[in-house]
């Protein structure tokens, strides 16, 4: 198990390889579909200055840091802060048209999610040195049970599970399978997939 800590560096995250699985602790920031389609909007296709508060923020937070795909159920406490009740992966496939330049941007060095992503965003990922971590689906209580805090949460006007929730987790693991080096997991299964797809319309039909 390889434990690791936000920010990330180039260099640590260079030194993984798909397979590895990794106890990570540290920041990590939730986003979905309205918040990737809301950072490319406002801070990239054109600058919104009204919005420089949580561009400042996110530079800040996703610096060297991690993104995680995820809508979480969230309560509130009667002190006002939020505490994570489920904190599942959402499936990542869904922000294959923004991730790369968001990685880009933001110098994010991690995602995660489930199920893997496209030739973009792993093409993005051998550029600038950062991986793809898959976190177990349908295990969102287990995982929450990593969130040790909540710090903050962006543009919560979105809905919960749209919001930006700025987390503290300990020790969640995580199974590397999207590399800098241009391995994908998920790629080559789909390959094998097919491969005895084809193999069994063979069997059936000749």
């Amino acid at each position: 198990m390889i434990e690791l800590q936000t920010p990330l560096s180039e260099l640590a995250v260079r030194a993984l390889d798909t397979g590895d699985t990794v106890s990570l602790s540290g920041i990590v920031v939730t986003a979905r579909d309205a918040a990737h389609k809301y950072i490319i909007d406002n801070f990239i296709a054109s600058f919104n200055d009204k919005e420089k508060e949580v561009y400042d923020k996110l530079k800040k937070y996703l610096d060297g840091g991690v993104i995680y795909h995820c809508g979480p159920i969230v309560s509130k406490n009667d002190d006002g802060r939020y505490t994570f009740v489920s904190a599942g992966p959402t499936t990542s496939i869904r922000e294959e048209p923004y991730e790369d330049i968001v990685l880009e941007a933001f110098n994010v060095r991690g995602i995660i999610g489930k199920g893997g992503m496209g030739d973009k965003t792993l093409s993005a990922l051998k550029k600038k040195g950062a991986v793809y971590f898959q976190a177990v689906g349908g295990a969102g209580v287990l995982i929450a049970d990593n969130t040790i805090d909540v710090i903050d949460v962006l543009k919560l006007d979105f809905g919960i599970p749209e919001a930006m929730w700025v987390i503290k987790v300990k020790e969640l693991k995580l199974t590397v399978t999207m590399d800098s080096m241009g391995g994908s997991i998920h790629r080559d299964i789909e390959a094998l997939s097919g491969e005895r797809l084809k193999e069994a319309e063979k069997r059936l039909f000749n």
